[in-house]
């Protein structure tokens, strides 16, 4: 038992609070004077770089045991760099307790004073939760706009999109919020937990489009808080195969109990619980269970660390997703998912329209979204589609003629016997290629239309084509004035590179391209859509920014050419692990979006069987092939532009992995410039920003004849080479 004098030293402690800290302006004013840089100070820290960064703008505070000891650093560097208040009167104000005077603005300059609007009044700070909610001593997230202007902050949802929620060996729930702040959860039972982040928490994210809905809180519950709330470490292996718990587990009858409802997947791994919603409100709570592998480590984590995220502190991880949640938007399941969920976020199908008649608003669609499920065409499906049931044998390979084969490059052939004389196999690949090659893409909104009876080719048409392209021929292709031998490339046409054999089916991408090379097409038939739009541009803009920034944090800017920029790459995930963490589900948002739109059967129904994906009006394999067929062609277009320039052709092709011989390790080395040393136009670029390249990988051409004679020739060199080092996995 504690004496009366320990238990009194404690009281003063707490009477007497936790020391000040400087405000943020000063805490960089201070690592500034020492000559200590953020990522030195995060590794001193054991934090992040993002995590120094919001302290310094005010964005979060540190938490113990961080705090204490950055509050003994600040204080330290204080003694050693004492800071001159009459330089500057708003600092001289914060330390001094008086008023800073407000800076001399001319008349003429000075606008009146802002109005209160309804608008306004409805996003100012509204009653906070309840004191009892917020763990004493936790600081309150602080909004900052990135752009340096004052915003208003969603009052709603003022605790950020998501929390974590965790248990300690008392029991005692935390739900770890954005910005640092911690809030103590009351509940005992999953039903409570979700009528509390309804009530309390104030947690969700604002529609990214006007006409969109608002994103439902995300509740991350790890290890701790499942056992807390009566809920299984793990699956069970008849659970995880169905996905859901049954029927009778107790929370799932808790949750019946309570009058709250779940979706038809029921309790798995993302499980979203509602209340009817009260008006135009809606009541829905989504809870993120970790250990069930809700978060997929292959696109949330580490491949080489499967552990990651289990073992993250919930203060770091809540930072991780917030910070995705804030430049992509709130995860909605996979990154797939989530990238699928975004397109409609940002293109919702709906809107509410005034009815002139009556004076009331009423539902109407949207001209630029995908609002209805249309018939489908038998040749842009894939086997499993009930559309094709009776109609070939159970194991009929499909031809390109009765089946639309727009798919990214799998291509590799025989080093020629010049090209062995170079050392090496310098691998780049393409930033965000399948985002890249969305931008700016038309694509058809509504059913398909069929033509028949030989239909004159019309590239504003978004479809499927039947035309026969095997009379190109790219063996002497004229680029700017140069020969190009096109043996030595592969075909646009194919995935495999191979010339067609006679009439196929064809995206419109991909016949606008033979007609761009300069051949006659002659379409025997088409499927096309009438109603078309650029669907995917913002979708684009919004992965293209969130990738763009992070490359940042990393020090990894679009400003940066040439060696400094492979050399910022290439130290990048030690600058910082977690924006590491953060581009590599970006970049699988953006890939896994575009295959969700031709998303296959899971094997949930018998072969033939409608299967649920085919319920989305999302599920829309044109416009996935246009996408596709988009990124080949962009990419053969390149291929072409840097054979004229510099006489050079790959030898691999591995989705958007280019491998070239070259005379040196780097990149530099083979991918061609001006005479004045700009890269060529139309060419391959180095830089972060997506279409434009980095370095995949480097590796000896004689490791690439080992691995030929080892494996026969059947696989493709671009898959391998992976490392930045051309002696390592020598022989592998």
């Amino acid at each position: 038992m504690p004496t009366e004098e320990e238990l009194f030293e404690a009281v003063d402690a707490l009477l007497s609070g936790e020391p000040e800290m400087p405000p943020p302006a000063e805490r960089a004013r201070l690592r500034e004077a020492a000559g200590i840089t953020q990522v030195r100070l995060a590794q001193a820290l054991q934090t992040t770089t993002q995590s120094i960064k919001n302290w310094e703008a005010g964005r979060s505070e540190p938490r113990p045991p961080r705090r204490q000891a950055y509050q003994r650093l600040l204080d330290g560097w204080a003694a050693q760099h004492p800071a001159t208040p009459a330089a500057d009167p708003a600092m001289a104000a914060t330390f001094i307790g008086t008023p800073a005077p407000a800076p001399m603005v001319p008349e003429e300059f000075a606008g009146p004073a802002p109005v209160p609007t309804p608008a306004t009044e409805a996003l100012a700070p509204a009653a906070k939760p309840a004191a009892s909610s917020r763990r004493p001593g936790a600081k309150k997230a602080v909004a900052k706009n990135t752009n340096a202007t004052v915003a208003a902050v969603d009052a709603r949802f003022e605790n950020g999109p998501l929390a974590v929620i965790d248990a300690d060996g008392d029991g005692q729930v935390s739900a770890y919020c954005v910005g640092g702040l911690v809030l103590d959860v009351p509940a005992k039972t999953i039903p409570a937990l979700v009528d509390w982040t309804l009530a309390e928490a104030r947690l969700g994210q604002a529609r990214l489009h006007r006409n969109g809905r608002d994103a439902d809180p995300v509740l991350v519950l790890t290890p701790a808080a499942l056992e807390r709330f009566g809920l299984p470490a793990a699956l069970s292996e008849e659970e995880r195969n169905a996905s859901r718990l049954p029927v009778g587990h107790k929370v799932v009858k808790q949750i019946e109990r309570a009058g709250l409802q779940m979706t038809q997947r029921g309790f798995g791994p993302w499980a979203r619980i509602f209340r009817d919603p009260e008006g135009s409100r809606r009541r829905c709570v989504q809870l993120c269970v970790l250990p069930w592998n809700a978060l997929d480590v292959r696109e949330w984590g580490r491949k080489d660390d499967p552990q990651l995220l289990l073992t993250m502190h919930p203060a770091d991880l809540v930072q991780y997703l917030g910070l995705y949640a804030a430049r992509v938007m709130t995860p909605r399941g996979s990154t797939a998912t989530t990238g699928l969920e975004l397109m409609t976020a940002l293109r919702p199908p709906t809107r509410a329209e005034k009815d002139e008649a009556t004076g009331e608003f009423k539902s109407a669609f949207n001209a630029d979204a995908l609002t209805a499920l249309y018939k489908v065409v038998d040749c842009e499906v894939p086997d499993e589609h009930p559309n094709l049931k009776g109609k070939f044998a159970r194991h009929h390979l499909r031809t390109p003629a009765e089946m639309l084969m727009e798919e990214p490059y799998d291509w590799c052939r025989p080093l020629t016997d010049e090209e062995c004389a170079n050392p090496y196999l310098v691998a780049v690949d393409l930033n965000m290629s399948f985002a890249a090659a969305a931008n700016s893409l038309t694509v058809g909104l509504n059913g398909p239309t069929h033509l028949t009876g030989n239909p004159a080719f019309d590239p504003a048409l978004p479809g499927s084509w039947l035309v026969d392209l095997s009379h190109v021929d790219l063996s002497r292709v004229r680029v700017g004035g140069r020969t190009v031998d096109g043996t030595r490339l592969p075909s646009p046409f194919t995935p495999k590179g191979d010339r067609p054999e006679g009439p196929a089916w064809y995206a419109t991408p991909t016949v606008a391209y033979a007609v761009e090379l300069g051949f006659d097409v002659a379409p025997i038939e088409a499927y096309v859509r009438t109603q078309t739009s650029r669907y995917l541009d913002a979708w684009y803009k919004r992965l293209r920014d969130a990738y763009v920034e992070t490359m940042a944090d990393m020090g990894v800017t679009t400003d940066l050419q040439g060696e400094e920029f492979l050399e910022a790459m290439a130290r990048r995930k030690q600058v910082d692990p977690a924006m590491a963490l953060l581009e590599t589900a970006i970049k699988a948002t953006a890939k896994g979006a575009i295959g969700k739109l031709r998303q296959r059967s899971r094997g949930q129904v018998p072969y033939y069987e409608p299967y649920p994906a085919l319920e989305r009006w999302t599920w829309r394999p044109d416009i996935r092939a246009a996408v596709l067929a988009s990124q080949r062609t962009g990419l053969h277009r390149k291929l072409l532009k840097t054979a004229a320039a510099a006489n050079l052709y790959p030898v691999a092709i591995g989705t958007d992995a280019i491998v070239y011989p070259s005379p040196g390790p780097s990149p530099l080395d083979v991918l061609p410039t001006t005479p004045e040393g700009k890269p060529v136009p139309g060419g391959f670029r180095l830089g972060v920003s997506p279409g434009m390249v980095k370095h995949q990988g480097t590796q000896t051409v004689l490791w690439a004849e080992q691995q030929f004679e080892e494996r026969g020739g059947v696989f493709n060199i671009a898959n391998l080479i992976k490392t930045v080092d051309p002696t390592a996995g020598e022989g592998e």
